[in-house]
């Protein structure tokens, strides 16, 4: 992997750039649809290209590994060839599972014991297991093993934590050292900084993982429940870390404003699943503000989605409709939805790049943040 460094914004940390893979080049700043499973939710792969313009999608480690397994995708070639998405694939390592299913887990230093939530058996992963598993599904970017950390977190938990991941780190760099890629391209390894909200722990960690000498690097264990002031101010402090000229990862994050104001403190890649899932809710992102399509006010609303949006979508069917698909509870309502907004966050940081490009992007910012941040 490379990460070339094309231009950057006079007046904030905004910076634009491409990462070169052996699935393709993908330019940043950059928003990742998420595809848990193999697939992304309510979308078909040509959507994914030609409606939504995606450059790179997530897979997740595990959930992968329950279904439909390392055997079936080690048979069909790797995800790629599983699922048909011929780009980059970034795969999580599994560690947000650590936090998200802490009732079913038991944390050791070796690693994690999991309680499958599909038919509650047990399974055990160390960092070794997570990259053997990552090899297999066959990622692009995959991600070192870690613990990401609820909100609150007392700080001694949120220390030990950090040295745990920072040990798994340095298991996950030998396992990648050791083995090879299974399907004839290359795989690079992004560790992940964690620490919570402790300034003191971030730096530690951020220090840390540069040390690593990854091809790229992440940000997790934020957009957990943290004010939003606190997670800004802790993602310029380890951006102001992280070396400059590697690709930065602020993990699960978020709102369309929340990308934008991301971007302008050196953030280069993001991805959430709140575009998919707030869409299958009728909730809409539009270059105007959110837009509950379940309100009655729309009713009569024969105007397109977003006005300027290019997307198919936006074009063929209008706010009335929209609203009579999710009140009859059909499932074209999910669908259509779920493009809308994965276009709109592809197109607002294709956007974000023009403007860093063009070198006004903190003015463009500053007035799209509140018009974004609106309800309509």
């Amino acid at each position: 992997m490379k990460f070339t460094l094309e231009a950057t914004d006079p007046q904030s940390k905004a910076r634009a750039g491409v990462i070169s893979t052996d699935h393709g080049d993908i330019p940043t700043p950059i928003f990742m649809p998420v595809g848990t499973v193999g697939s992304v939710k309510a979308v078909h792969i040509q959507e994914l290209i030609d409606q939504v313009a995606a450059r790179i999608i997530l897979g997740n480690t595990y959930h992968l590994y329950l279904r439909p397994g390392v055997k079936v995708l080690e048979a069909a070639g790797g995800l790629h060839r599983f699922n048909g998405w011929k780009r980059p694939i970034l795969t999580d390592s599994g560690g947000f599972q650590v936090y998200s299913l802490s009732d079913n887990r038991k944390l050791k230093e070796d690693g994690v014991e999991f309680r499958s939530h599909i038919d509650g058996s047990k399974h055990f992963f160390t960092p070794e297991f997570a990259i053997d598993v990552q090899r297999s599904i066959g990622g692009d970017i995959i991600m070192a093993f870690d613990e990401c950390t609820p909100f609150p977190c007392e700080y001694n938990y949120a220390k030990r934590s950090m040295h745990l991941t920072h040990a798994w780190l340095d298991r996950c760099v030998e396992r990648v050292r050791t083995t090879e890629p299974k399907y004839g391209y290359s795989q690079s390894l992004f560790p992940i900084v964690q620490g919570s909200v402790y300034r003191d722990l971030r730096i530690q960690s951020a220090e840390k993982i540069a040390s690593a000498g990854c091809d790229g690097n992440a940000i997790g264990g934020l957009s957990v429940g943290e004010p939003v002031e606190t997670m800004y101010e802790l993602t310029e402090l380890v951006c102001g870390i992280l070396p400059a000229d590697k690709p930065r990862y602020l993990m699960g994050v978020g709102t369309p404003a929340n990308i934008l104001e991301s971007i302008a403190l050196g953030i280069d890649m993001m991805d959430c699943v709140m575009p998919t899932r707030n869409g299958r809710n009728g909730l809409l992102f539009t270059s105007q503000g959110t837009m509950n399509m379940k309100n009655q006010k729309w009713e009569y609303d024969f105007s397109p989605l977003d006005e300027e949006s290019t997307a198919l979508v936006d074009k063929v069917y209008t706010k009335a409709y929209l609203r009579h698909l999710f009140k009859a509870q059909e499932i074209l309502a999910m669908q259509i939805a779920s493009i809308h907004n994965l276009s709109f966050y592809l197109r607002l940081v294709t956007q974000a790049r023009e403007h860093i490009i063009a070198g006004d992007f903190r003015e463009w910012k500053d007035k799209m943040v509140p018009v974004l941040s609106q309800r309509l």
